[in-house]
């Protein structure tokens, strides 16, 4: 049995709904393969569930805190198993969500497992999808265009595979029952940052190894040390430049012991439990993509500007092609595949314009080049800076440390990049994305009024610092 469609999607995530909505909307019957649950990674196992215990996590810290605002309390404890009721909570009601617009917008979906197939009495090119479901039924869809949206899954170093116990990825530690009394993080991107985080503020003793010279190595490389400094005041312990040594692990009973080779020889290093986050690979085994010419490099699909495979017909969009690994990122490549192959013009957004956030405390954010990957381009730059302790609402809110800071193309004024690290930045950097967007100057952002007292102004500081123009340093 085959059913016809002008759109399928294969993988239901953040990429895939987003473009199947935007199908809908402009009138192609369109159709979801989804294996689990729609939402993918972000909804069920990454963005949002660890944004809840993240916000828990922040609260338990201002709550310890509270004397310094004149709020006097006797004590303050977790109850973990109630942080994660409140996740899943928030968890189930998007899903609920998610649902519910795809009844709204008429979309089919169809809960198994999708493959593709090449030419066959469906159709004379490749592209179909075959479905399986979990009773042992088939079917098999017959689109005019495919979108690949099958996501990733955490990465995995060779000899430390996870066992969901005392070897754990970001989806086992999503999971945890019961906090652990300390923790060993491999990885210093902005998943091991996001644990090292939350994990240090529930209480837990968190010590973690990044191979690179520095943590969150992609980003500005002053929020890199601001974000170490504020995390060792903490008492995070952290090792940079030090390679982990997996033929030396050794799981015990309720604990985890391991070397790494450091700047000064070995590390000796034992917790509770180890989590790995070294990033993430797509999902592009079992698809069927031997039945196409559809190219695989490096464990990701390739595409071209449009999202378009090896086979003009089947485009694939998300963490399964690589680059901006962000669930936002993965929204605005379907929306521009699904314009394209409705004929339309989509808003291209280059790769380096799409702003990234890390959900730390402090909170760091960015979009652009970073000073470093501006003048490695030929750009003379200008910078300017200001810290959220000229701020007067950054001080009202007892959160004062970081700095915003832009840098602009001395010849044209142009907006390169800003980076933040500081309070409730992922939610500024919008503005800066924005005025990137719409290619304003440092002078343009700056002439904007930014009401007071709010942290917007630290943004229109730094533009204005650019021009040693600041008002408030």
């Amino acid at each position: 049995m085959s059913k016809p469609y002008d759109v399928v999607i294969l993988g239901g995530g953040t990429g895939g709904y987003v473009a199947a909505i935007r199908a809908a909307q402009l009138g192609l019957a369109t159709a979801i393969v989804e294996k689990e649950k729609l939402g993918g990674t972000c909804l069920h196992k990454g963005c949002i569930p660890s944004k809840a215990l993240l916000r828990s996590a922040e609260l338990l810290a201002q709550m310890k805190n509270s004397e310094t605002f004149g709020i006097v309390t006797e004590s303050v404890a977790v109850d973990f198993a109630r942080v994660q009721s409140r996740k899943q909570g928030i968890v189930d009601q998007l899903h609920r969500g998610v649902e519910y617009l795809m009844k709204k917008n008429k979309i089919d979906v169809y809960r198994g497992s999708g493959r593709v197939i090449g030419p066959s009495i469906f159709s004379p090119r490749s592209g179909s999808v075959a479905v399986e479901f979990e009773d042992g039924e088939s079917e098999t869809l017959v689109p005019r265009h495919l979108i690949i949206a099958t996501g990733s899954r955490p990465r995995l170093l060779p000899g430390l595979e996870a066992d969901g116990e005392t070897v754990l990825t970001s989806d086992d530690a999503l999971r945890l029952e019961t906090l652990p009394g300390s923790m060993l993080i491999v990885g210093g991107g902005v998943i091991g940052v996001e644990w090292a985080s939350m994990l240090s503020d529930f209480g837990v003793a968190v010590t973690l190894v990044e191979y690179e010279p520095r943590l969150l190595p992609l980003e500005d490389e002053e929020v890199s040390r601001e974000l170490e400094k504020q995390l060792r005041k903490r008492g995070v312990t952290i090792h940079t430049s030090a390679k982990v040594l997996p033929d030396t692990l050794e799981r015990g009973d309720g604990s985890v012991k391991i070397e790494a080779e450091g700047k000064d020889g070995l590390i000796a290093l034992e917790a509770d439990k180890l989590l790995v986050s070294v990033g993430r690979r797509g999902n592009v085994e079992n698809l069927g993509l031997e039945n196409t010419n559809i190219a695989i490099e490096g464990g990701f699909i390739q595409v071209n500007e449009h999202f378009q495979t090896a086979e003009s017909h089947i485009y694939a969009i998300g963490d399964v092609i690589g680059g901006v690994q962000l669930a936002h990122a993965a929204s605005h490549e379907g929306l521009a595949a699904v314009e394209h192959l409705a004929g339309g013009e989509p808003v291209r957004h280059e790769a380096h314009r799409i702003p990234r956030c890390i959900y730390s405390r402090p909170e760091a954010a960015s979009v652009g080049w970073t000073e470093q990957e501006a003048r490695e381009r030929g750009h003379a730059v200008r910078v300017g800076k200001v810290p959220f302790t000229a701020i007067g609402k950054a001080l009202v809110q007892g959160e004062a440390e970081g700095f915003v800071k832009v840098v602009a193309d001395e010849r044209t004024g142009d907006v390169l990049g800003v980076h933040m690290i500081g309070p409730h930045v992922t939610d500024l950097i919008a503005e800066a994305g924005l005025a990137q967007l719409l290619d304003a100057t440092p002078w343009e952002i700056g002439q904007a009024v930014a009401p007071h007292p709010t942290l917007s102004e630290a943004l229109a500081e730094a533009m204005l610092a650019v021009q040693g123009r600041a008002i408030g340093i």
